[in-house]
């Protein structure tokens, strides 16, 4: 059960084969530990899922990932993706509001405008004047953290928040902008209040700060066949470094060693580690924390989770004539069912060119708080996303094939003083060599964030190397 080895040969365990579990494997493994990895699921990847419809390859979960971040493209091109890296056929997008599809403005932080003008077109003529106001108002103190939605409301006024904020943060978080945590959600706008009496102001900074930096290339990347293949591809990596992943495994306790190191029960199973990574979604982590570390565990649980439905659609083409652009976004405000559409067949190239004869699409319902529509059958959740469609483009076709990927407490919500409850967190662990937690629950929900997060805690647990450790090797469970 134990025995010597290398300082080369540390044991860890890794929790949950998510895109953050799999990365702190990849890297770890990379270092010369040992790694096993225990997925509660029959399958890896997390909220990124490859699938098909009608014949046709689409993602089910997250279909593109921030390329001005360099994690998730530098892992994709690690595990050999780089020949089916694919940026989006075209990045021009609008919003469903106000009656009509809108140009989506450009110009902006998050929908924050460094002018008016930047949002003509999207706001009434009274929106407009508000936003011009700011530079008249007196400095708005933001202290620790304060949510998105008040502080842009009170700089620049409401309609700025209801029509363009509230879509662009839904479209990430699945959240109310009047709750999200401006620190968290939007770093840069947060330094920039607090550094700034005029938020407009900020805002042209920041734009003029990016201009500077001469940042070229797509800021968005997918993945021939889907973004849902990069976990399979980190997890073919693993294994070929010489790491075990276990599907099925769900891991009931886990404890800390007299001796150091630590013990992983699944199933009829006990492993034993030097340390161990936790990348499971909040509540999960915090039911596994609890014995070793309760105040950890009491902050996780408070974690709150959004729930959402993706229904992807599939057509003719000869029977579509979709507008311009790869979708649109729906402000919550307009009372709107869905509150976005993805035009598949038009944003990725490789989805087009693989299906001549279809037009694929997806819409996406539910956010934070919600609970009526995600209670719709499969049926009804495509009958409102038709009846939607419908108003908003004008595609009145009959799909010849539909699917709906629930995604159940999917996305975790980052209120205001969320950082605080990651530090505290943190502060909890820090008193446990060996151990560490990585995922969407604490430093962006976006799959380079995810991945960072991971690369840390493999670091994290990287340091520490007890001074009997264990192999991580089955030990049939006496209990």
């Amino acid at each position: 059960m134990s025995g010597t080895h290398t300082g080369a040969e540390q044991r860890v365990v890794v929790v949950g084969a998510g895109i953050a579990g799999l990365a702190a494997a990849h890297r770890l493994l990379g270092r010369g530990a040992r790694v096993t990895v225990l997925e509660a699921s029959d399958r890896v990847g997390g909220k990124l899922l490859p699938g098909e419809i009608a014949g046709a390859r689409v993602d089910l979960g997250a279909e593109s990932m921030l390329a001005r971040r360099p994690e998730a493209v530098d892992l994709a091109r690690e595990v050999g993706l780089t020949d089916r890296l694919r940026p989006p056929a075209t990045a021009t997008a609008s919003l469903w509001t106000r009656g009509a599809l809108r140009p989506m403005p450009k110009g902006h932080v998050m929908g924050v405008p460094g002018t008016a003008a930047a949002l003509a077109g999207v706001l009434s003529d009274e929106g407009l004047a508000r936003i011009g106001q700011d530079a008249e108002l007196p400095r708005t103190e933001v202290g620790d953290d304060v949510a998105v939605g008040a502080y842009v409301a009170a700089r620049l006024g409401r309609e700025v928040v209801d029509r363009l904020v509230e879509p662009l943060l839904g479209g990430v978080y699945a959240g109310d902008a009047y709750r999200i945590s401006m620190r968290s959600a939007v770093p840069q706008l947060f330094r920039a209040a607090r550094t700034h009496t005029s938020l407009t102001e900020g805002v042209r900074e920041i734009q003029a700060a990016a201009s500077t930096g001469q940042r070229t290339g797509p800021v968005f990347m997918g993945i021939e066949g889907g973004v849902g293949t990069l976990p399979l591809a980190v997890a073919e990596s693993v294994r070929a470094r010489g790491g075990e992943i276990r599907t099925r495994a769900p891991v009931t306790e886990l404890r800390r060693e007299p001796a150091g190191g630590w013990r992983v029960v699944t199933g009829e199973r006990e492993l034993h580690a030097d340390a161990v990574v936790v990348a499971v979604p909040a509540p999960a982590a915090a039911r596994l924390l609890r014995a070793e570390a309760p105040g950890a565990a009491a902050e996780l649980a408070g974690v709150e989770y959004a729930s959402m439905a993706l229904i992807t659609l599939a057509y003719r083409r000869a029977e579509t004539d979709l507008p311009e652009g790869s979708g649109f976004l729906v402000p919550p405000v307009d009372g709107r069912t869905i509150k976005a559409s993805t035009f598949a067949s038009r944003k990725w190239g490789w989805i087009d060119e693989e299906n001549p004869d279809l037009t694929l699409l997806r819409t996406s319902v539910g956010r934070h708080g919600e609970t009526e529509i995600l209670g719709r059958d499969d049926a009804g959740l495509v009958e409102v996303s038709r009846h939607d469609l419908l108003a908003a483009t004008g595609l009145d076709a009959t799909p010849v094939a539909t699917r709906v990927t629930r995604w159940q407490d999917g996305l975790p919500q980052y209120p205001v003083g969320h950082h605080a409850r990651v530090a505290r967190v943190r502060e909890h662990l820090a008193a446990l060599p060996g151990l560490a937690v990585c995922g969407a629950a604490y430093d962006g929900v976006g799959i380079p964030a995810c991945i960072a997060s991971a690369y840390d805690a493999a670091d994290a647990v990287g340091q520490i190397h007890g001074e009997a450790p264990h192999d991580v090797r089955d030990v049939t469970a006496t209990r």
